[in-house]
């Protein structure tokens, strides 16, 4: 074999062996590369993962914030609806008392309207004042009977503590007036259902 022929087959041996590493290098440099994308990719998975559940505990943070504030409006709407109500329930009781107390104070009016009517129906003398009387007390009594007050009819009906205030006992003969009203002393009225003045009796025995 020539000189020649020798050189050659050494420097292609040695190309072979420059080569050799080079492929090496290029396999390990690609599966490092492989490694570092698996790396960062499970990285990148663990921060969305980190960022997911830090969302979804602001989402649940959020939404129990959101039930409480609607819960305690809720008890809001409630605690003013229950004020309104009694604000106004108690402004009708404050008005109710008003009327009662101005209409009480009326009772003795006429009381004395039907004493001058009693004292004029026994004189003839002057009819004029008969009649005047007659039409003040029907005008009064009308205005307080539009305004829920009624007579509480008591003479000859049995005896009843809730309507009746017994100032005298009266000894009757007849079995069926025993325990009733045998007089009335003073007239008794109602409000709109409820006494204002019990009626003064006299009762049989």
């Amino acid at each position: 074999m020539s000189q020649e022929n020798m050189e050659e087959q050494e420097k292609e041996l040695e190309n072979k062996d420059a080569d050799t590493p080079d492929a090496e290098n290029t396999e390990k440099s690609e599966a490092s590369k492989v490694s570092e994308e698996s790396g960062k990719e499970k990285k990148t998975e663990k921060k969305d993962k980190h960022r997911i559940e830090a969302l979804e505990k602001q989402v649940q943070e959020l939404t129990d914030k959101i039930a409480k504030e609607k819960d305690d409006y809720v008890r809001l709407m409630a605690e003013f609806d229950n004020f309104r109500r009694r604000t106004s329930q108690e402004k009708l009781n404050l008005v109710n008392v008003a009327a009662e107390e101005t209409i009480k104070g009326l009772l003795p009016v006429l009381d004395d309207c039907e004493r001058a009517m009693e004292a004029l129906s026994k004189s003839d003398d002057n009819p004029a004042a008969k009649e005047g009387t007659e039409l003040i007390y029907s005008k009064l009594t009308g205005y307080l009977q539009s305004k829920g007050l009624s007579k509480i009819e008591a003479l000859g009906t049995e005896f009843n503590t809730d309507l009746h205030e017994a100032v005298a006992q009266f000894p009757v003969q007849e079995e069926d007036k025993k325990g009733r009203v045998y007089d009335v002393v003073q007239t008794g009225y109602t409000l709109n259902g409820k006494v204002v003045r019990f009626a003064k009796v006299v009762v049989g025995i």
